[in-house]
């Protein structure tokens, strides 16, 4: 365990500092994170205990604080709601089927960490994080725009809420609006420098109560009632059996793929903020078994899903936090708080909690991007757009599949552009030609009918289209020397369109040469049985003396 390799003596007070500032934002965090998912506050609670606690004592990132978090309780809110869904006589199996979804996230964490396979997770681009990311802000706000409004939001998720927007403003609460709103202003306007000390958050659960319960009751007309988390259980969560639906299953994997890759980058790339802050290197690949189990066992007992979260990582290493002990120090302070102090959450405003997820939704979209991508790259900016619109009016998984499929495609169509230039073929010498002078002088004794092929550097499939290219252009030529010996690399796409130059070449009856094929590439080339095609000493030779080879073979 992580915990017995980091923990140092000389800064258990640094821990523990970390680990109480910790729990102090998470509370607000995770009643609001549970009461948006649609499980409740305590699952919330148990999610932001249990993910964190197994996420410290297994992970890979000292300082790291795992809870429920902004991105995933948006993934979250729509497994429940469409398991619920398809169970409406029996929304407790539904519930079940949710937190089965949460077990099944963690096993795939667990297995995305034990194939090695956590340095691939943050390997996208920048435009495509940045969309995703922005999206599930835009539908965070979205979401909570209802009971902001001192409604319950309407079914249909972003799309629902959007269509519904005129009757929930026509229904608007004016109490709770006002509760929402001064949440938002508290959080926004909360002075930094006494954030260390208390936590806007907690400032907001804080003053919204009060205020509920004090001075906003006598404004109020009508008999209207404030809505509040009222009375959470006080004892510890129970066990959920996993629970399993011969017609749900599909839509459970598919959640659960969701789910965990989701966690997965959204841990790793907090794992790296954590990085920079510490001067340290997380390891990601256990990083990954931790908070897999983590959400394995929050699922396991009724908790939501969670995962990195930057706000309290942030926070525990700059109160001096350097080892896992303040992750385990976090985790049980909540777990205390949660069987002893019930009571004084009841009275807390759902509005307040609508408000505190409002900001975090403005706060996870990347503004700072979005104001200038366009004139960074258009290309990137239609790919951000592309993949913001599809997050939040279909699927995140597509709209990150996409983004990634158009990226990469942009990327490698840019490559081949760049490679294209080095696969040339030339009959001439020329004073601008990278040759020694005897070659030159063998090109030019050829007459115009020898062909020097020249391919460098990476000959990834995109270069193909290249090589076809310029193997176009070979005319009446009688011979053709490739020279391979700059290649650093041959994908199987050019292996093979360089295999069928050389065998046009051949059956047009061309004296063939093949040089300086070296390690891998020459070993692709033998497995393809290219050497074949040519006699031995055509395949033997320098570039200088296959030169010489093709003029005497044309004069011969």
């Amino acid at each position: 365990m992580q915990l017995l390799n980091n923990i140092n003596a000389n800064n258990l007070k640094g821990d523990w500092w970390g680990g109480l500032t910790a729990a102090i934002i998470a509370l607000p965090m995770a009643l609001t994170f549970g009461v948006a998912s649609g499980a409740g506050p305590e699952a919330g609670l148990w999610g932001a205990v249990l993910v964190g606690l197994f996420a410290a004592l297994f992970g890979g990132t000292p300082t790291l604080i795992s809870e429920p978090t902004g991105p995933m309780t948006v993934v979250m809110t729509a497994v429940i709601a469409n398991l619920t869904a398809s169970n409406p006589d029996d929304p407790e199996k539904g519930l079940a089927m949710a937190f089965t979804v949460v077990m099944m996230a963690g096993v795939f964490q667990i297995l995305l960490g034990l194939l090695r396979l956590g340095r691939y997770i943050t390997q996208m681009p920048y435009t495509v994080i940045s969309g995703f990311m922005s999206g599930i802000g835009f539908i965070l706000i979205v979401l909570q725009l209802g009971p902001a409004l001192g409604q319950k939001g309407p079914p249909g998720g972003v799309v629902g809420t959007l269509w519904n927007l005129p009757q929930l403003f026509a229904g608007t609460r004016p109490l709770e609006l006002l509760l929402a709103v001064i949440t938002v202003v508290i959080l926004w306007f909360w002075p930094q420098r006494w954030k260390k000390v208390l936590p806007s958050q907690v400032v907001a659960l804080v003053v919204g109560a009060i205020l509920s319960l004090t001075l906003i009751p006598s404004m109020g007309s009508g008999g209207e009632e404030i809505r509040r988390i009222g009375e959470i259980s006080a004892g510890l969560p129970s066990l959920q059996i996993p629970v399993f639906g011969a017609d749900e299953l599909g839509l459970m994997l598919a959640d659960a793929a969701v789910l965990g890759a989701l966690g997965s980058i959204d841990a790793l790339l907090t794992s790296m903020v954590a990085d920079s802050l510490t001067r340290t290197e997380h390891n990601s690949n256990k990083e990954l078994v931790g908070q897999g189990l983590g959400n394995l066992v929050s699922g396991l007992f009724g908790g939501i899903a969670g995962a990195g979260a930057t706000m309290g990582t942030v926070a525990n290493i700059q109160t001096g936090a350097r080892s896992a002990l303040s992750g385990v120090i976090r985790a049980m302070l909540l777990m205390v708080a949660i069987l002893a102090l019930p009571a004084l959450v009841a009275p807390i405003p759902m509005a307040v909690l609508a408000g505190i997820a409002l900001k975090v939704g403005f706060d996870i979209v990347d503004w700072g991007f979005l104001k200038r991508a366009h004139r960074i790259s258009a290309k990137g900016a239609l790919i951000l757009y592309v993949v913001i619109g599809l997050t939040v009016l279909w699927d995140l998984i597509v709209a990150v599949g996409v983004g990634v499929f158009v990226a990469n495609m942009l990327t490698i169509d840019r490559l081949a552009q760049r490679q294209s230039d080095v696969v040339k073929s030339i009959s001439t010498a020329d004073d601008d030609l990278n040759l020694p002078q005897e070659e030159k002088a063998l090109l030019d004794a050829g007459g115009g009918r020898v062909l020097l092929f020249q391919l460098t550097g990476d000959m990834i499939f995109g270069v193909a289209k290249a090589i076809g290219r310029e193997h176009n252009v070979i005319g009446k030529c009688d011979a053709v020397v490739f020279d391979l010996g700059a290649v650093s690399h041959l994908g199987v796409t050019a292996a093979l369109a360089l295999e069928n130059a050389v065998e046009e070449a051949v059956e047009a009856k061309r004296h063939v040469y093949v040089v300086g094929a070296a390690g891998t590439t020459r070993k692709r080339l033998e497995a393809l049985k290219l050497f074949e095609l040519l006699p031995a000493d055509h395949t033997q030779l320098s570039r200088g003396k296959a030169l010489a080879a093709a003029v005497q073979a044309i004069k011969g």
